[in-house]
């Protein structure tokens, strides 16, 4: 096959390269724009993880089941072991590294440190997205509605308890600052 062959299908620009089909793609992660030639099967997590080394993300079940793989996509929370890489062409993904600003955490961020909502770590990353998505969408008013929103993400060392406090404690502290001038 010839290498680099532009062709165009369904308006994605994709090359003959000598392994197969490669997909041009353009993805705005945490505010800086990226752009890859990739498989078309490479999902956004391996992505992320493989081309990037932003490695919050983790691969836990690989089926979307588990939601250590939480990241936001144009601001809703995904799983990103189930989204191709390339339906994201054209979209912002913030992952767990782009939630801090400088060196100040994110109020989801510092309120699992205060409130010790993690042992082992590994779910971490995936429950403050969640976790974040949660308090945006309005859904932090009660324990039960936490539980609830955040029944995606699995925690084998049981935090819960720890992760609805810190997850009750940054949406008092984010309300609190948007109603300050």
């Amino acid at each position: 096959m010839p290498d680099d062959t532009s062709a165009r299908r369904g308006g994605t620009p994709f090359h003959v390269h000598e392994f197969g089909r490669v997909v041009d793609i353009a993805i705005r992660v945490n505010g800086v724009e990226q752009r890859w030639s990739i498989d078309p099967r490479v999902t956004l997590l391996e992505l992320l993880r493989e081309r990037l080394e932003l490695t919050g993300a983790k691969k836990g079940c690989n089926r979307g089941e588990c939601g250590a793989c939480t990241v936001q996509l144009d601001g809703r929370h995904v799983n990103a072991c189930m989204v191709l890489a390339v339906a994201a062409d054209g979209r912002a993904v913030t992952t767990v590294e782009g939630l801090a600003h400088g060196a100040a955490l994110h109020p989801v961020q510092q309120a699992f440190i205060d409130h010790d909502a993690f042992q082992c770590g590994y779910c971490t990353p995936g429950q403050i997205m969640s976790a974040v998505a949660c308090i945006e969408a309005g859904c932090a008013g009660s324990e039960a509605e936490i539980r609830e929103w955040m029944s995606g993400n699995i925690c084998r060392c049981a935090a819960y308890p720890q992760i609805v406090a810190a997850i009750q404690a940054a949406a008092k502290k984010m309300q609190a600052s948007e109603r300050e001038p």
